[in-house]
């Protein structure tokens, strides 16, 4: 099967967010499966600056936006049996952030374009169109519009994958002519209107063959008016044809037994013992204490929506008992000064890094006793299933992924848990969490079964892989 990913971040060549490790790592697990897939993203300058001699030049054209006339250049190389194709152009994509600038709808909207345009002259026309996200979401929509388009990529099927709600592409009505050559009657008959402006997100969510999303909770939580965003009564127009797949992780990026950026890797055999050298490293590298109590951490986009609200009276806390905290993140400054002040009053029991570095963070997943994840909202998740790799007890707020893949330990399911959950966005059960946590630190054996459900847990790409795989074949199947 052809499968072409089109997406605005992918490893190992731009990442901001989880969106980058889901893009790689399944493009990746469908060609271990004999898949033939490849990868189309914008040639940023965080690319360019990487490149290496296998990136070469293979086509150039020039797109057409109402009066614009913008060119492409496209670069082709190749990763992990993935085909990359990048699209240049040194106007919209040579910048230093993936994104956030005040015209980002027309630097994806020449993305798109041009995506549309490279499909045309690839050697194969793909079977499957994959689409990641709003950045891509009106590719669907300028084809099947499209006479000449709709004909030529008749037998192609679209998938549309919704990573986070939260961001659904909007522009002005006006943007369909002036960015798209497309029609206004799409907007007046409701096809991509959204809240009154024009949505990608919501294009894409109406012209694809089937929509995806990152976790089967997130999936149902979003056919609700609660949990929906606003898109709750568009996906229940098109509810038979939305599912929901558990994102998995790159068991060969995150395998404690082989990770080269931790100082003294471990196996379940050995794991009480490795974490124990590990936190006492980590600490030595921090300047921190270890006072024998826990260690609390997150590894995060520090932002209102991963529950900072919840985290900082329990972080003090726990702090008073004795433990550790490490946060590793950025974001909003008002939370970065918040971590900030709690550091200069708990010298010596937290540690925070702003900014990110990969390397620390495997340390951090391998040091620690709990993983934070308290989210207000959570499509899927990948640090709780990270944390669990390397036997680190994600205590998390049960919405979206984090309920489908932690099972909450209440004190009478020890064979089966692997981590601590609560359903309320609440301190009182944030906090009460995080010290039946702590308590449980405290009883050995309850924590080494625990520990050890958590690394046997199957949070590999090859089960969600083969889910993919089943709505590709179905959408096919349904010509």
């Amino acid at each position: 099967m052809r499968i072409v990913m089109v997406a605005s971040e992918a490893k190992p060549f731009c990442k901001t967010g989880g969106l980058a490790d889901v893009t790689y790592s399944l493009s990746k697990e469908l060609t271990l499966m004999g898949e033939q897939v490849s990868i189309i993203l914008p040639f940023y300058e965080i690319i360019r600056a990487r490149m290496n001699p296998s990136v070469r030049l293979v086509e150039h054209f020039f797109i057409s936006m109402s009066w614009r006339r913008e060119e492409a250049r496209v670069y082709r190389s190749s990763a992990d049996g993935i085909t990359y194709y990048f699209i240049e152009n040194s106007h919209y994509f040579d910048r230093p952030n993936l994104y956030g600038d005040g015209d980002d709808g027309e630097r994806f909207a020449f993305f798109t374009l041009a995506v549309r345009e490279l499909l045309y002259r690839m050697n194969d026309k793909p079977d499957i169109i994959h689409i990641h996200d709003w950045q891509p979401g009106m590719l669907p929509c300028l084809i099947k519009e499209d006479v000449f388009a709709r004909d030529f990529f008749k037998k192609t099927k679209f998938i549309a994958t919704i990573h986070n709600p939260a961001f659904q592409g909007f522009l002005d009505r006006s943007a369909l002519r002036e960015l798209y050559n497309l029609p206004e009657y799409l907007y007046d008959d409701g096809q991509v209107r959204f809240q009154e402006r024009v949505s990608t997100l919501k294009a894409g969510i109406v012209y694809s063959d089937i929509i995806t999303t990152v976790s089967p909770t997130h999936h149902l939580e979003l056919l609700t008016p609660e949990g929906g965003r606003g898109l709750d009564n568009v996906l229940r127009f098109r509810e038979w044809d939305f599912l929901g797949i558990l994102n998995g992780i790159d068991y060969e990026e995150f395998n404690p037994e082989t990770d080269a950026q931790i100082p003294y890797p471990f196996t379940l055999e050995n794991v009480y013992e490795k974490k124990k050298a590990n936190k006492k490293a980590l600490f030595e590298e921090l300047n921190i204490t270890d006072y024998g109590q826990p260690l609390y951490s997150m590894v995060t986009r520090i932002t209102w929506q991963k529950g900072f609200d919840l985290v900082f009276p329990a972080v003090e806390q726990l702090v008073e008992k004795g433990c550790n905290v490490i946060i590793l993140g950025s974001g909003e400054r008002d939370y970065e000064l918040r971590w900030e002040d709690l550091r200069a009053r708990y010298p010596d029991k937290i540690a925070i890094y702003i900014g990110y570095n990969d390397s620390l963070a495997h340390r951090i997943y391998a040091a620690s006793d709990f993983f934070l994840m308290p989210s207000l909202f959570e499509p899927c998740g990948l640090g709780q299933m990270i944390a669990q790799r390397y036997g680190t007890l994600p205590i998390v707020r049960r919405t979206g992924g984090l309920k489908d893949s932690v099972i909450n330990y209440d004190g009478n399911n020890v064979s089966t848990s692997n981590g601590f959950g609560f359903d309320e966005y609440s301190e009182w059960d944030m906090n009460r969490t995080c010290l039946y946590a702590f308590d449980q630190y405290h009883q050995p054996k309850i924590m080494q079964k625990l520990i050890a459900n958590a690394m046997q847990t199957d949070n590999s790409w090859r089960k969600s892989a083969q889910q993919y795989l089943a709505v590709y074949k179905r959408a096919i199947k349904n010509k």
